[in-house]
């Protein structure tokens, strides 16, 4: 209703009023002042973009029946509450309530401008966050290939155009792009899909089994052989065989492969059976297979076999603008595993998200995420080496509580300095001092000293 609108100052001083329009207009704020709750009721809705700093004391409706009725309209909603001394034991109230602060009278503006802009941040990434969930709701129910980025869009629309056409596919991409994700799409999305997936990493198996992994073999084919084996492409009859890391299979298994690839049949180990198959062959490698054939390291055939349909996964470094969307599910996808509450996150992790180049792709972003919403983001490492024999939660724990001490002993026991230093409300910071039985006073430098 508001749109760009960055506070809503409400208070029935109208000299006041217009010196912190002006104040907000000097720190570049878009700023708006109405004289009345009621008034400030008919601005603010569900899709308010600011914050609301609000005087207690007024006619008709006061500063906290206001806040109470903007808690119902939106929780997360920022509310900074002006105070006369007396007000204060009220303000506290409010804080413990859920209100992001108050401000006792006189402040100079710049005390207001600081209260303002960070609680425009908390506001900002309240509102990202909301919209990134928006968009992991809206995907279809199907978040294996989430992202708004022109790459992400063509590949989805490549991989639905190829679904049901039975062509064998290459999927080319670095380590930890998400390259089983796509083959894996592309077998959900396909009319196989209510038939087997099987996967198979090539690099992930010694030369001396693979052929019996991928071919099978017949009782008495090898010695040790003592009972028959389906193998993983017969296995993948009627469905999708995903065969990764395919570079790294041996010249002698990449000829029997072209064989099944051409024929579409397949001879166990120690059989002459020749047994007809129904499926598709999904390759993923981490080199591009071009150059591997050029020096020789894999066959030229089985390469043009492969390379009808070529699909190329980006890596996060192409797609910067995905990485929030990503982070968001797989915070989220963190948090119900570990059964913990989605975690709040604020300018560090925004920061960390935005400038780090993430080498290990989707799996990278994917354990930081879990590192998040365990608590242990960044220096999580820190405490568990003080407390070799905690459990996770005691480590974290002491993490928190070191954090929060450090502060308090850098603002000399301030409490509006340290919470603002961690980037937290006053009253999650109260909240946490009780958790941990910290008593601020202490920090404080004695007096006359």
């Amino acid at each position: 209703m508001a749109g760009g609108l960055d506070v809503l100052f409400v208070d029935d001083d109208a000299i006041l009023r217009e010196a912190n329009l002006q104040s907000f207009a000097l720190a570049g704020l878009h700023g708006m002042a109405v004289p009345s709750a009621e008034r400030a009721l008919e601005v603010v809705d569900d899709t308010f973009p600011g914050i609301v700093v609000t005087d207690i004391r007024m006619p008709g409706m006061d500063g906290l029946s206001l806040f109470r009725r903007l808690r119902q309209i939106d929780a997360d909603l920022p509310v900074i509450l002006i105070t006369g001394h007396g007000d204060i034991p009220m303000a506290v109230g409010a804080i413990q309530e859920g209100a992001y602060d108050f401000l006792p009278k006189p402040f100079p503006a710049e005390t207001l401008m600081n209260a303002v802009r960070h609680a425009l941040e908390k506001r900002r990434l309240v509102l990202e966050n909301r919209r990134l969930a928006r968009a992991v709701a809206e995907a279809a129910g199907d978040t294996s290939l989430l992202g708004t980025s022109p790459a992400m869009e063509r590949l989805r629309q490549t991989l639905r155009s190829i679904a049901n056409t039975d062509v064998d596919v290459l999927i080319e991409g670095e380590t930890g792009s998400g390259k089983d994700v796509v083959a894996s799409a592309l077998h959900r999305w396909s009319r196989r899909a209510h038939h087997p997936f099987v996967a198979l990493n090539c690099g992930a198996l010694p030369e001396t089994v693979i052929e019996s992994e991928l071919f099978g073999h017949e009782v008495g084919a090898f010695t040790g052989a003592q009972k028959r084996r389906i193998g993983r492409i017969e296995h993948a009859d009627g469905g999708t065989l995903f065969l990764d890391e395919i570079e790294a299979m041996s010249p002698a298994v990449q000829v029997k492969l072209l064989r099944v690839l051409e024929s579409r049949e397949v001879a166990p180990l120690g059989t002459n059976e020749v047994r007809r198959l129904d499926l598709r062959i999904a390759a993923a490698t981490k080199v591009p297979l071009i150059e591997l054939v050029r020096r020789g390291a894999f066959r030229e055939d089985l390469y043009y076999r492969l390379h009808v349909v070529t699909l190329r996964v980006p890596p996060l470094r192409e797609r910067p603008a995905d990485i929030p969307l990503l982070f968001v599910h797989f915070l989220e996808r963190a948090a119900k595993r570990f059964g913990r509450p989605v975690p709040q996150t604020g300018e560090a992790v925004r920061q960390h998200l935005a400038t780090h180049g993430w080498p290990g792709n989707v799996r990278e972003l994917t354990h930081y995420a879990e590192r998040v919403a365990l608590g242990l983001a960044e220096d999580a490492a820190a405490p568990g080496a003080s407390l070799p024999e905690a459990s996770l939660p005691e480590r974290v724990d002491a993490y928190e509580a070191a954090l929060i001490t450090e502060a308090l002993s850098t603002h000399d026991g301030d409490v509006r300095a340290a919470a603002e230093a961690l980037g937290l409300p006053r009253k999650t910071f109260y909240d946490k001092l009780r958790r941990h039985n910290i008593d601020q006073q202490a920090f404080r430098p004695p007096r006359g000293g």
